[in-house]
């Protein structure tokens, strides 16, 4: 028994899922796509109320129909059961060998009503979340509440999935633990976003990514001058209401042009995270970033042309096909100029992502570099120059979805702390209000405090209240 936070946890067992046929040991290359990530985990979770089927009488009889589930999901989903492995040049592979999903039960002598979820760095971090073996690619951790609730989470290694792909594992899990045959089959066929032959290689992505080999050293670790003044990252989870996102939509859009919500949301948030960043004497010249994470499925697959085997659907391929174009600018810009002037600035550093050719060339540029890996540069030194953030759509996020047969999340949310400079933000749907959002965000305290201030009409902190009204 563990003493974490404001209540205690106590894991009651752990266990190891394999899938419930045998499956054939096998490699699995990773795609250039999935190589651009760094070895970073990231979490899920997801909040019910207390069970009242009969089928649930206990909290056992609920593990059950989860461990069920994932050995049938397995057959389908065999990566995920699998471990991370080095290959002679020194990258990452798949060994598909059915070693299993490592599965934790546990109780927290906390009530639902009362976990403090806009805080999840106490509520959620190293308590609800489970932490993931070093060459494993999933846990999960279900754990039982004091008021009979229950959560479950999963941690999952990045390189091997994406939220897309995640949202697509969750929901086909659910749907086997209800007896549902799964709607969607998952591809693991890389050869789709095999490089071209003969490459053709576009140098602006020297703009966007760089090799790993190419950074400078960290930084000491603890007590750096940032962290004295407040720019160490912490996570929060607020919401906010449709009729703030319809504002700012307006604000953000000119007679010309409608900006999508994304944009405005993004525009918006560019300006507060640049507030934080303004330089001492008031000058502005520092420069902010902000990248925008882009999902190639629907680029890959809809353009024309034969690279991208029509055959195998893009919607069903299950790995990274991401790419994180993002745009520098003063701060006194962002601060001064009005929102749609910010909002434009974001859809041109766009649109030049959001085509077939871009994710092309981004696989090419990764085939001419390898095996040395690279990394988006926001991400690995996006925060040189000043305050940087990246914004992670989470628009399809499936949270009703995930429903194993005793009803639907109360609530359920990504966590990210990624171990970047750069923060990270994902917008998703909230499961309460239909068109509200719910935010997570992993900025400085000093862009947090800021925002919290500045834009409380805006972004305000989610509470239990807010769900359950």
């Amino acid at each position: 028994m563990v003493a974490e936070g404001d209540f205690i946890v106590t894991v009651s067992k752990k266990d190891v899922v394999a899938a419930v046929l045998p499956l054939q040991e096998h490699w699995l290359p990773l795609s250039n796509l999935d190589l651009l990530l760094p070895a970073i985990d990231f979490g899920v979770f997801f909040c019910y109320k207390k069970p009242t089927a009969a089928d649930f009488g206990s909290f056992g009889s609920t593990v059950d129909v989860l461990k069920k589930a994932m050995a049938e999901a397995l057959v389908s989903y065999y990566a995920l059961a699998g471990e991370v492995v080095y290959n002679y040049d020194g990258e990452p592979e798949l060994l598909c060998n059915n070693r299993g999903v490592d599965f934790v039960e546990a109780y927290a002598e906390v009530e639902l009503r009362d976990l403090n979820l806009y805080n999840p760095d106490e509520s959620i971090e190293g308590k609800l979340l489970p932490k993931k073996k070093k060459n494993g690619l999933l846990s999960v951790q279900a754990t039982e509440l004091k008021c009979g609730g229950i959560v479950v989470a999963c941690t999952l290694d990045h390189r091997i999935a994406d939220a897309y792909s995640t949202n697509m594992f969750l929901v086909s899990w659910a749907e086997i633990a209800q007896s549902k045959p799964m709607s969607v089959l998952p591809s693991f066929r890389r050869s789709i976003l095999n490089p071209r032959r003969p490459l053709c290689i576009d140098h602006a992505f020297d703009d966007m990514y760089l090799p790993i080999s190419s950074l400078p050293p960290p930084p000491p670790p603890n007590n750096t001058p940032e962290e004295a003044n407040g720019n160490n990252l912490i996570s929060r989870i607020y919401y906010i209401k449709s009729e703030q996102l319809n504002e700012l939509q307006l604000l953000a859009s000119s007679d010309e042009c409608k900006r999508t919500k994304l944009e405005s949301f993004s525009a918006y948030l560019w300006k507060m995270v640049a507030l934080s960043g303004n330089d001492n004497d008031g000058s502005g010249t520092r420069i902010s970033k902000m990248g925008v994470v882009v999902d190639g499925r629907t680029r890959l697959s809809s353009s024309k042309g034969d690279h991208v085997n029509k055959s195998i659907s893009m919607d069903s391929y299950f790995g990274n096909v991401l790419s994180v174009p993002f745009g520098g600018q003063k701060v006194n810009e962002l601060i001064e100029k009005p929102l749609s002037w910010v909002a434009k600035r974001v859809h041109d550093f766009l649109e030049n992502a959001v085509t077939k050719d871009h994710f092309l060339g981004l696989i090419d540029w990764v085939e001419a570099h390898r095996p040395d890996p690279a990394i988006s540069k926001i991400c690995a030194t996006g925060s040189k120059d000043g305050p940087a953030f990246v914004v992670s759509s989470g628009q399809r996020f499936p949270v009703s979805k995930v429903d194993f047969g005793w009803g639907k999340p109360v609530f359920g949310s990504y966590h990210f702390p990624w171990g970047s400079d750069a923060g990270y933000v994902m917008p998703m749907p909230s499961p309460a209000h239909n068109s509200d959002w719910v935010v997570y965000m992993h900025l400085s305290e000093k862009q947090l405090d800021l925002i919290e201030t500045q834009a409380s009409n805006v972004f305000e902190p989610l509470t239990f209240n807010y769900l359950a009204a």
